[in-house]
């Protein structure tokens, strides 16, 4: 890509993984953590993310959710500067193209091959802006660097790290194999240049006798002649957002009171609304996959949850293939529960509108027809950051929710005169007569305790205690804060950020670089 270079005097070190779901993003946390907790003032970056998990933010931007997380371990709001390109794959073949947090454009690949010098000129922008603002930057990469058909014009990797000379670590994940193979191959298919620019490796996801792994260390040393920086352990439930992959595990628990059960459709989107279920002590949550059977007579749950979709027709039309939509209706007959999110929302109505293709082919679709409401998608995205409170009957004072709405479909129809929640005192969504289907856009809905207790309620178990997502992530955040600390060399990542010791903060900037903004002040 003939882009002039664009060094910065700011410290700045760029974690890129061998693979995808290596562990970029959660390193990339962890280091924010640790710089914030010393006193720096340090911002996350992922030049470009695809992921259908996203946050609004400050500004009133779009941004991978991932990147939302890595703001919160830095103590700092999110900012669209932080992920000033964000891709949602809409098909396998196309995606809605996000620049400084608003939709632009629809894409194939093919076009977004010849978008992307324009793309990377946001990513200058937006990366200049930071190193103004900020003492230092921790840069995400995106899949693998020796991807070597995405090469030529790459803005996401290498190609990043080289136009503002960006030093490099290389992580791998030693849980799913091969990370020998993984750092030689991946060193061994960069340029001469770009090889120099990797300074070293960081094994993660370590669980067994080191002393066993250390021969392996000693080799890869020895044959690249780059230092291994550290292991990270395996650790076992972490609250940390994905970027976009659902979780691998299942959360152990002793006892639960209450199932819940939500279809991992192709295109969901934001299933990270789903994790204060996951980590609850007393839910036993499970994402039901393709071709595994839905709720039933064999495998009964207390409450279905639809979560939001990136192509909400698709979804729907997948959702009866597999079989949910009488096994929701089977659900309802028996006494269960049932709430829609945003594309789930969409779903419950009568009719699913797309004139302009936005989600796909032009046309509309039946709903599930369960709420009197229909749903026509429109080009104007609403990303907004929201607080309220529940509307559920029978348990005042009404709960608090804070959260946000992403989504480009108007949802008309007489089932909203019954609301579900009220977000800055207006009406919003939906709850059946009968008051067991209940349907919003509020991305959030079970993020606080008070919330979350009442819907468990609603759905037939009171929580013997208030369950805090937020307290448990920023606890989950100090413990992996606590371990990276612990098992990287430190004193070798200070060669590129400014690591103080514990508890020493660093001189105050002057006047005007504010971390709360990643935009200096005139």
């Amino acid at each position: 890509m003939n882009t002039a270079n664009h060094p910065s005097p700011t410290p700045s070190l760029m974690v890129q993984g061998c693979t995808s779901d290596a562990g970029k993003t959660v390193l990339v946390a962890a280091l924010c953590r640790v710089l914030a907790r010393r006193g720096v003032r340090v911002a996350p970056f992922k030049p470009q993310n695809m992921a259908l998990n996203s946050a609004v933010t400050i500004d009133g931007g779009e941004i991978g959710r991932a990147q939302a997380l890595q703001a919160l371990a830095a103590g700092v709001p999110a900012h669209t500067d932080f992920n000033p390109v964000l891709l949602k794959p809409a098909t396998d073949k196309r995606a809605q193209v996000i620049i400084h947090g608003q939709a632009l454009t629809d894409l194939d690949a093919c076009a977004y091959h010849e978008y992307k010098p324009r793309a990377m000129k946001a990513v200058l922008e937006s990366w200049a802006r930071l190193c103004a603002a900020y003492d230092c930057v921790v840069v995400e990469g995106a899949g693998s660097p020796a991807e070597i058909n995405l090469r030529d014009r790459d803005i996401a990797n290498m190609g990043f790290a080289e136009v503002v000379d960006c030093p490099v670590i290389l992580i791998a994940d030693i849980d799913r194999g091969g990370i020998f193979a993984h750092f030689v191959g991946t060193l061994d298919l960069l340029s001469p240049s770009e090889q120099a620019r990797v300074k070293g490796f960081v094994v993660n996801r370590f669980r067994g006798d080191i002393a066993l792994l250390e021969p392996g260390l000693r080799w890869l040393e020895e044959r690249t002649g780059k230092p291994v920086l550290g292991v990270l352990p395996y650790l076992h439930g972490l609250y940390l957002d994905a970027e976009d992959a659902l979780p691998r595990d299942k959360e152990a628990k002793t006892a639960t009171k209450v199932r819940v059960a939500a279809p991992a459709y192709p295109r969901i989107a934001n299933h990270n609304d789903l994790d204060p279920l996951r980590f609850h002590p007393d839910v036993d949550f499970t994402f039901v996959g393709p071709h595994d059977a839905p709720p039933g007579a064999e495998n009964p749950c207390d409450l279905i949850v639809l979560p939001g979709s990136k192509a909400v027709q698709a979804d729907l039309d997948w959702l009866r293939r597999m079989g949910w939509e009488d096994a929701i209706r089977r659900h309802l007959r028996y006494g269960g529960k049932l709430i829609g999110i945003c594309g789930g929302l969409q779903m419950l109505g009568r009719q699913l509108h797309d004139p302009l293709g936005l989600e796909g082919p032009p046309g509309s679709a039946a709903g599930l027809g369960l709420l009197d409401y229909e749903t026509t998608l429109q080009g104007t995205k609403t990303l907004e950051n929201v607080r309220g409170e529940l509307a559920l009957p029978g348990t005042p004072p009404f709960a608090p929710i804070s959260g946000y709405r992403i989504h480009m479909g108007v949802t008309t129809g007489a089932a909203l005169e019954r609301p579900a929640t009220r977000l800055a005192g207006l009406p919003e969504g939906a709850l059946s007569d009968d008051g067991q289907i209940l349907a919003t856009y509020c991305h959030g809905l079970f993020d606080t305790p008070q919330a979350l207790s009442a819907l468990l309620g609603w759905a037939g178990h009171e929580p013997d205690h208030l369950f805090d997502p937020d307290e448990r992530r920023g606890r989950d955040l100090d413990r992996l804060a606590d371990a990276v600390e612990a098992s990287l060399d430190l004193e070798r990542l200070a060669a590129w950020l400014p690591l103080p010791a514990s508890g020493m903060r660093i001189p105050e900037r002057p006047t005007g670089q504010s971390a709360g903004n990643p935009t200096p002040e005139p």
